[in-house]
């Protein structure tokens, strides 16, 4: 039983690290720019709505409970990062260059955290697919669904501090302004995922 947990748990994280298919990276990345390090608690509310939404679906997906077209989910995953760079894009726009990003009031902080969630369950059927090719014809995988999550938790997390260190030292190190950092960070990742979604 533990092997299948450690094979799939590495499956798991190795697919959220899985350059060839980037635009989860890409979306953490839009979704993790607006802040730094002293901002923890609201990335760890952002990410944890993030996982509730995509767990719900992989293991609805993975255990057959709902039907999905893969190619709807390709198409809808860059448009979720397109989204998310253009809320950043439209908050850092009203910030001046030299003033860091205006804090939300409470009522606001909810509206990230719940587009987090919503973007969480197209992310989680995109999971599923490659989950499902793994396993075949295995019909109530419970153990490795579990593991396999878990492994995708912790490479997010890991994926979330490096992004997170990144700004530290482009903010601190380069002296590059928290506005510019989230411009340049939502522009490139918009990029991507326009051509992810010409794709």
């Amino acid at each position: 039983m533990s092997s299948v947990f450690q094979t799939y748990f590495e499956l798991g994280f190795r697919h959220i690290f899985n350059l060839q298919a980037y635009d989860h990276i890409v979306f953490l990345l839009a979704l993790c720019a607006p802040y730094v390090l002293r901002d923890w608690r609201r990335v760890v509310a952002l990410v944890t709505s993030f996982t509730v939404g995509h767990s719900i679906t992989l293991a609805l997906a993975t255990l057959g409970l709902v039907q999905y077209s893969p190619a709807l989910v390709e198409t809808l995953i860059p448009i979720t990062i397109l989204l998310t760079c253009l809320l950043n894009l439209l908050r850092a726009g009203r910030a001046n260059a030299r003033q860091t990003l205006p804090r939300p009031e409470p009522v606001v902080l909810a509206l990230p955290n719940l587009l987090a969630a919503t973007f969480g369950l197209v992310h989680g059927l995109g999971f599923s697919s490659y989950l499902r090719e793994l396993l075949g014809r295995q019909s109530r995988p419970v153990l490795e669904l579990f593991a396999f999550n878990v492994g995708v938790e912790v490479g997010q997390l890991v994926i979330v501090a490096i992004i997170l260190l990144l700004g530290i030292l482009v903010l601190r190190g380069l002296g590059a302004s928290r506005r510019d950092w989230v411009l340049v960070v939502s522009g490139a990742a918009a990029g991507i995922a326009a051509v992810l979604l010409l794709q």
